[in-house]
Formats: C-alpha cells, sequence, structure tokens
C-alpha cells in the first residue's frame, strides 16, 4: 500500500486550527500563569526550533497540556537515558533541505524537500534527566487594573464575559458567551482589552448576530475567522484608545495567511468581515449610551 504524501500546509493548518478551538493560540497570549505549553520549544540538545515548527509544537504542547520545553525524537529520548511511555503518540515537525539533482544538460541543481519527522514532549518520557521536565508557572498579580469605561463599552454587546483563574482566553459558540483570566494578570490594560477585543469580534459570529459562522463552514473557516478577529480588534484599539501592538498583530496575520495558503485578497475579504464585527460592536455600546441617557 502506497504511503500517502505529506502535506506540510494540510499538517500545519489543523495544528493551528486545533490550537483556536482550544482557546488563544500560545503565540498570542499576554497574561501570566500557564495551563501548559508555552514554553519556548528546544530540541534535545537545547537547540531552539525555528519557523513553522514553534507554532506547530507550541500548538501540540497546548492541546495536550505538556509543561516541558524540550523534545525528542525516540533514539534521543533513549540516548539521554529515558524511555517514551507506551501508548504516546508522537508529535510532527518538520524539516526543509535541498538533494542535489543532476539535469537533463548534466549541470547540477539544488531541488528543495520537505520531510516530516516525529518528536515527544518531554512529559511523554520517563527517566529523563530532572532538569528536562518543568512545572506551569502559576498567574501573578502584576496590579493590571480595566478601565470601567472600556468595559462597559464592550459588555454592551450583551455577550456574557466570564472571569475565572483559568489561564485562557477564549468565546465559546456553544454557550454564546467569552472566557477572560483575570485582568491583574495581563502584562497591561492594553493587552487586556485587545484581547478582549479579539473575543467580542469573534461573538458577532454567532448566528444570532452576523451569523458570521454559517457563512465561512469550509475547512479553513478557524484560520478566515481569526484574521477577522484579529483586524477588528486592531480597528477598536485604534480607535478606542487601547493601543494595539500593530507590529505583532502584522506577523500574526502573515502566519496565517501563509498557513492558510492564501494571497492578499483574504485580507480584503477579512477586513470587510471585520469591519461589520466593528460596526456591530459600537452601535451596541451606542444604543446602550443612549438609553443610559434617555434614562
Amino acid at each position: 500500500m502506497a504511503t500517502a504524501k505529506f502535506n506540510v500546509q494540510d499538517q500545519v493548518t489543523g495544528a493551528i486550527i486545533a490550537a483556536i478551538e482550544a482557546g488563544t493560540p500560545p503565540w498570542r497570549k499576554p497574561w501570566t500563569g500557564e495551563a501548559g505549553g508555552c514554553s519556548f520549544p528546544h530540541r534535545a540538545n537545547g537547540e531552539p526550533y525555528r519557523g513553522i515548527n514553534v507554532l506547530l509544537l507550541w500548538a501540540a504542547a497546548q492541546n495536550h497540556g505538556y509543561t516541558s520545553a524540550h523534545w525528542f525524537t525516540y533514539r534521543q529520548a533513549q540516548e539521554n537515558g529515558g524511555q517514551v511511555r507506551k501508548g504516546e503518540k508522537s508529535n510532527t515537525v518538520v524539516k526543509y533541505g535541498t538533494i542535489d539533482r543532476e539535469t537533463d544538460e548534466g549541470e547540477a541543481k539544488a531541488v528543495p524537500y520537505t520531510r516530516a519527522y516525529r518528536v515527544f514532549n518531554a512529559d511523554q518520557i520517563d527517566g529523563l534527566p530532572e532538569h528536562f521536565y518543568a512545572t506551569p508557572a502559576p498567574a501573578e498579580d502584576l496590579g493590571t487594573e480595566a478601565d470601567p469605561a472600556l468595559c462597559a463599552f464592550f459588555e454592551a454587546l450583551g455577550v456574557p464575559i466570564i472571569t475565572t483563574e483559568e489561564p485562557r482566553a477564549y468565546y465559546s459558540i456553544d454557550k454564546d458567551q467569552i472566557h477572560m483570566p483575570p485582568v491583574q494578570t495581563f502584562y497591561s490594560a492594553s493587552e487586556y482589552f485587545g484581547t478582549l477585543a479579539h473575543e467580542c469580534a469573534h461573538s458577532t459570529g454567532h448566528r444570532s448576530r452576523l451569523d458570521r459562522f454559517e457563512k465561512f463552514r469550509d475547512r479553513k473557516a478557524y484560520a478566515f475567522e481569526e484574521l477577522i478577529a484579529e483586524i477588528a480588534a486592531c480597528i477598536l484599539g485604534a480607535k478606542h484608545g487601547f493601543k494595539p501592538d500593530f507590529e505583532q498583530s502584522a506577523a500574526y496575520v502573515e502566519g496565517w495567511l501563509k498557513a492558510l495558503g492564501e494571497d492578499n485578497r483574504a485580507i480584503f475579504r477579512a477586513a470587510s468581515e471585520a469591519q461589520k464585527a466593528v460596526d456591530m460592536i459600537e452601535a451596541a455600546a451606542e444604543g446602550a449610551t443612549s438609553t443610559k441617557e434617555a434614562a
């Protein structure tokens, strides 16, 4: 039986979508405290991973709750005195390289190739030296305070905003509610409201509002939805005084486009949907203000 060809784009997109379904991706986490999976990934020899492998391993760590930063092939685990536990499943990373091929004219030509290989997190391995293991960092009270006016602005949309000690920010479609970590665990108020704006933008896609989730139901719907929410959060931040991190947002959007294999037309489609989300959030806030003034 022929082995199915490894598709890098499908693998990466799938892993990132899984991270979104689990909540805010770990590379967009501006608050303290970890459920696991946010350490920068390193190879067995301590060398940091680069490029798309960072996102793949972050997503895998978040999905499975791994806390260690270290990843091993099966052989590397054994070479370091460890043994992968029975039943543990490996995680995919990607190696890019070139191989010399001879052309019809007899000239050497470097042909690029992509190869997948499998690694295990230290949390899946018994018997490794202690320094390969880690424990999640607890949330810190940084004293960050919320702006009451901005809180009222987002609450006017009518989507319940639930706060618990759980170190995740996400919008639940099933419950139609937003979950946020405590504001005091964020590095700044701007980052708190930027995250809240992002999740509020997601909530406008509910069938009782803009019904966006039904409109975009193909395999890439989650990824495209992230573009919408990020652009909407940037617009809201620029207009309402919580300064967005444009450099980080630009890198974030660029990463989504690459993962999706989309051209720049995706930006225009996402921006159009983002503006509709912004309009809905602002209209709800204006309506709440008018009602209060009339009373």
